[in-house]
């Protein structure tokens, strides 16, 4: 009994609501939120979890919180939770509701941005590529099938995350349905009302749903659905006045929000780093606070696309593996300049929390490190691929043969000889596909690019396509995006058939162990799609290691790294802008050498005997670049104008 009088006091006689008196809700008559019967404006910034290692969640929450937010908001990327359908994964990195916890234990409210479907630069916009079993499926539509499979995935996310709900005692209150769905062209507000209705199946009726869509009249026609409440979304240098006037065409009364203000903007390989000035941002943000309005800024931190996660853009421009975003925490998640500048301005709006900011992680530069060649993917085709190759006459997509992520070996043999070079034609390689014939490399083939090449070779040899998935398509119409050889490959004017087409788990292998598997015939060629390993140890006597660290890949081309069986993503200094990845330190070990795997897919600078990569202590994402085309500046201009 003295307990729960203690437990009374507390939550009532020291005016802490309890779970029963919580309540967050729109106010039409006072345009504004009511928290608790009190009218509420939040400051918020975006968080991925699915960016960010666990083991950083606190840190980075903690500065947001002392930069004076209210509250994070963050997408939930459906793949990332069922990457196989029906398996089910909210462990460790994975691990949602120990975030949204963690969110409240730090002192922030939570928005959910629910999806199903999310965009965020995410493969294909966080929708499982499994849907695309079914070819013909409409995403993002009422859809049967994909209607199902939407009702089986709120059925496992959506009762997670209501004893979370501000009004049940967690943080959580606004749940956002859907995401830009007016910049879509399919408009199918039956979809939209199928989702209002699931949502409130499992989430109750007191609980805020809303929709973001561009500032624009035209997409809020088919973003917006009653019952959900309409926010927009938009960035800096545009006419704040004018873009909250967009919201109230669609809500004449309530709160002002911004739910999406960009703090900065997206890469793509090949590009310039994207790069907004402090001084922008801080004098829109400041505009946006004097309207009175909510605000979310995205990305408050960006984070990483570790492993296989980056999404990509149309016309086909895939996203490196640093999301820093230019956002006012780096990819590290280091304060910067843009940090204390938009600190500044909500500072002028409210009070500031009181208490030091959590510093910036210092980074340490191991240094260089050598690596040995092991093998080819040839050599390891048993272990990648343990249950051997799908025959098929035609060529299969990587979902026909169940490998959504990643690398598949396409194998045939050259139907007659090829000794005066004789062209080789793929119309749709999905999306960037090493070729060679018996061993001996003869060219790369890409979707944007080159369609076609020059091949030798005998008739009977083995004709080899590595093909590599860059990310799916998460904007617009065409994130459908089927990955692999997704067309016939012709030989001159004949149709190639008879292949052998092997999915290969390399995440598995390289976490089992890459044992040297070269002859010493084979040690001078260094061009085919090939394993490097090597290892290194923290040195000791210094005090706090390991610590965060980056790893540079000087004469390099393209590949993917894993240290210590982590898939730290993709690189590919010969084009930029992004030349080291981010390694977080708590992948690291100080007990034992921690080991590095590298698969160069075109050509490594091991000839010269110079087999290193390096291990740096700053990062570099901004290195000059060697190819940008009108298309980068047409979709930038064109996704940025769909946010206005």
């Amino acid at each position: 009994m003295l307990a729960l009088l203690l437990l009374q006091l507390l939550h009532g006689g020291l005016g802490i609501p309890s779970a029963s008196q919580r309540s967050f809700g729109v106010d039409y008559a006072r345009n504004c939120f009511l928290k608790d019967g009190e009218p509420f404006r939040y400051i918020s910034g975006s968080i991925h979890y699915s960016r960010v290692p666990r083991y950083y969640w606190k840190d980075r929450l903690l500065k947001m919180k002392m930069a004076g937010l209210d509250a994070v908001q963050t997408y939930v990327p459906w793949n990332f939770h069922e990457s196989e359908p029906g398996v089910y994964n909210f462990t460790g990195d994975r691990d949602l509701v120990s975030f949204v916890q963690l969110a409240q234990e730090v002192g922030l409210l939570l928005i959910l941005r629910a999806g199903p479907y999310i965009c965020a630069e995410w493969d294909m916009g966080g929708l499982p590529a499994w849907l695309l079993n079914k070819e013909t499926i409409v995403l993002r539509s009422s859809d049967a099938d994909y209607l199902a499979a939407i009702g089986r995935w709120m059925g496992i996310l959506l009762p997670k995350m209501k004893p979370l709900l501000y009004q049940n005692g967690g943080p959580i209150i606004m749940v956002q349905v859907e995401n830009e769905y007016g910049s879509y062209f399919a408009c199918d507000f039956d979809y939209l009302r199928y989702l209002q209705k699931l949502f409130r199946q499992h989430l109750g009726n007191e609980v805020v749903l809303f929709t973001t869509d561009g500032a624009s009249k035209s997409l809020l026609r088919c973003g917006a659905l009653q019952g959900l409440y309409s926010t927009v979304d938009f960035g800096p240098g545009n006419n704040v006045t004018a873009a909250f006037l967009v919201q109230r065409h669609s809500e004449p009364k309530g709160p002002l929000v911004n739910s999406e203000f960009y703090t900065g903007w997206l890469d793509h390989w090949g590009h310039r780093h994207s790069v907004v000035s402090s001084s922008i941002i801080a004098k829109t943000l400041s505009e946006i606070l004097a309207h009175g309005a909510s605000v979310n800024m995205y990305m408050f931190i960006g984070g990483t696309n570790f492993g296989y996660w980056n999404g990509a853009n149309m016309p086909y421009l895939p996203q490196p593996t640093s999301y820093d975003y230019d956002a006012p925490l780096s990819e590290a998640g280091d304060l910067t300049e843009k940090y204390f500048a938009i600190r500044e301005v909500i500072g002028m709006y409210k009070k500031l929390p009181v208490g030091p900011i959590p510093p910036t992680t210092p980074k340490f530069a191991y240094g260089e490190v050598a690596l040995e060649k092991v093998g080819t993917v040839k050599d390891f085709l048993d272990d990648l691929s343990p249950s051997g190759p799908v025959k098929s006459t035609y060529p299969l997509t990587f979902v026909q043969v169940k490998q959504y992520f990643g690398y598949v070996l396409y194998r045939t043999k050259l139907p007659r000889n090829c000794s005066e070079k004789t062209l080789l034609s793929s119309h749709g390689i999905h999306d960037r596909g090493y070729v060679s014939v018996d061993g001996i490399p003869q060219g790369v083939l890409d979707r944007w690019n080159i369609i076609s090449l020059n091949i030798t070779g005998n008739a009977g040899a083995y004709l080899d396509m590595l093909v590599e998935n860059m990310g799916r398509v998460n904007y617009g119409r065409y994130n459908n995006d089927f990955k692999g050889l997704v067309s016939n490959v012709t030989l001159g004017e004949d149709i190639l058939t008879d292949w052998e087409i092997y999915p290969l788990d390399i995440d598995r292998a390289v976490d089992q162990g890459l044992s040297n598997k070269m002859s010493d015939g084979n040690i001078s060629s260094y061009e085919e799609p090939t394993f490097y390993t090597g290892n290194f140890s923290i040195p000791s006597g210094i005090p706090d290691l390991p610590q965060d660290t980056y790893i540079e890949f000087s004469g390099w081309t393209k590949g993917q790294v894993w240290i210590n069986g982590f898939n730290l993503g993709r690189y590919w200094p010969a084009l930029g802008p992004q030349i080291t990845l981010f390694v977080p330190s708590n992948i690291l070990v100080s007990s034992s050498p921690n080991n590095i795997t590298v698969l160069e897919f075109e050509k490594a600078p091991c000839s010269s005997g110079k087999c290193l990569i390096e291990f740096v202590d700053r990062p570099n994402i901004n290195a000059t670049v060697h190819r940008e085309s009108t298309s980068e500046k047409l979709f930038t201009r064109d996704v940025f104008l769909d946010h206005i």
